[in-house]
């Protein structure tokens, strides 16, 4: 019997593990397509989802962590803002 991937139940994993993550991460380590609707999910579950703006570039430093994201030159990362997810107690 073979497992089918579930991109959900990874980020849901990876975020439990005390791991912040913007919708870039969702999308590009996860395959997350939906992330608006996952956290919505994640809070009916009973999960407690903080948030907090980051620049983007420290999303982008997190993922290289992983895999290799390689903006634009142009584009100043460091001054768009992006919004940061984690589970708190």
């Amino acid at each position: 019997m073979s497992s089918k991937y579930q991109p959900r139940l990874a980020l849901k994993e990876h975020m439990l593990e005390g791991h912040r993550v913007t919708i870039l991460e969702a999308f590009l380590l996860f395959g997350v397509q939906a992330f608006n609707r996952s956290l919505t999910e994640f809070k009916r579950e009973g999960f407690l989802v903080k948030s907090e703006k980051v620049p983007m570039a420290k999303a982008i430093t997190r993922i290289n962590q992983y895999t290799k994201c390689s903006p634009p030159k142009q584009l100043p990362t460091r001054e768009i803002p992006v919004t940061e997810y984690w589970f708190s107690s």
